[in-house]
């Protein structure tokens, strides 16, 4: 008998192992790489929707406790995934500039807008207008974190990488069985994953896919994510990550040339110098009808719980969440109504 079985090991699921690590319960861990949304990522941590200059859901909560995750994270691992880069966001107008010092002077974004615009320095990026610098920002390579984690994993015999067959589980009286393995409690961080479930696949989850493509520019030398209609996030020996597109109806991982052009088209309004596509990617992302996480428990089931749905801001609500989940689970304590999957019956 473990305390806990976790399926999928996403952000979510990464998030929630550790809670389970910190407080001493014993887990096991089934994830066959399937979902790729946290894999092929930008890896962005950035608290701000820069479309609209307004602060994202809860981030001045969730992102003090995301850092002090990863910072603790990878001093375990004896690793380094965590990179600060500060966000340029490209103003297109006068007006925008105006905007962005309106914001600015709001009390929840003061902490993370610069009000000393950034002049372009770079002559290989076409700026007009300056940029406005976005603090407390930077990237995770998230396919580093998931790697190193799934190492540790391995060595403590937790992870099992067959798919799971949610025909095996058996749900009893304070506890559940899959297979060979006893646990009181069961929980499901399957991203998209998710709609495969037949415990949970009623909940109202969209999905929307993401593709990126991985370009070669070596004569750009940028340092700083850049931020115009998509982002330019530099990942080293002159790679840059260039996304990311949203599409509802389309709901695989395959890339797609209408998504390729899309990216290109836009990145040609960004950049002034030769690069080449070295690479391109997709994966679908957990967002939800009304854009706030699926977190809780199965309605007719105690031991069966669900840590989902974050979107693209899974970076910085993941910890955050897995911590509240772990409370409601272990100490009774109501979780928030707006992320309760009790805010949905089921059919």
């Amino acid at each position: 008998m473990v305390d806990f079985i976790v399926v999928g090991l996403g952000l979510a699921g990464t998030a929630f192992c550790e809670t389970l690590r910190k407080n001493n319960n014993t887990f096991i861990v089934f994830n066959d790489r399937s979902q790729t949304s946290s894999r092929v990522a930008g890896g962005l941590y950035n608290p701000v929707i820069l479309k609209r200059f307004t602060l994202s859901w809860r981030a001045d909560e969730q992102l003090p406790i995301a850092t002090e995750f990863y910072t603790q994270l990878e001093q375990f691992l004896n690793v380094k995934f965590d990179e600060k880069l500060n966000v340029l966001r490209k103003f297109a107008s006068i007006e925008e500039q105006n905007l962005w010092f309106e914001a600015a002077d709001k009390a929840k974004l003061k902490p993370y807008l610069d009000t000393k615009l950034v002049n372009n320095e770079n002559t290989e990026i076409k700026v007009p207008f300056q940029f406005g610098k976005v603090l407390k920002t930077g990237r995770l390579n998230t396919q580093f974190l998931f790697d190193s984690y799934e190492d540790w994993l391995k060595k403590e015999n937790k992870l099992n990488s067959d798919t799971f067959d949610y025909t095996e589980l058996q749900i009893e009286q304070g506890f559940v069985k899959y297979k060979n393995v006893k646990a009181k409690h069961i929980v499901f961080t399957e991203g998209y994953g998710m709609m495969q479930n037949p415990y949970f696949n009623y909940l109202p989850m969209q999905g929307s896919k993401g593709e990126y493509i991985i370009i070669k520019a070596k004569t750009l030398n940028e340092i700083h994510i850049i931020k115009s209609s998509i982002f330019l996030i530099p990942l080293g020996e002159d790679l840059y990550k260039v996304g990311a597109t949203y599409h509802r109806n389309d709901k695989n991982n395959i890339i797609t040339e209408d998504a390729k052009n899309e990216l290109i088209a836009k990145l040609e309004t960004l950049l002034g110098c030769p690069y080449e596509i070295v690479d391109h990617v997709a994966g679908m992302r957990p967002t939800v009808k009304d854009r706030r996480p699926l977190v809780g428990k199965h309605p007719k089931y105690n031991n069966l719980w669900v840590l989902n749905g974050f979107g693209s801001h899974g970076i910085t609500i993941a910890p955050w969440a897995a911590e509240l989940l772990y409370d409601c689970i272990v100490s009774n304590v109501p979780l928030l109504e707006e992320m309760d999957i009790a805010r949905f019956i089921p059919d």
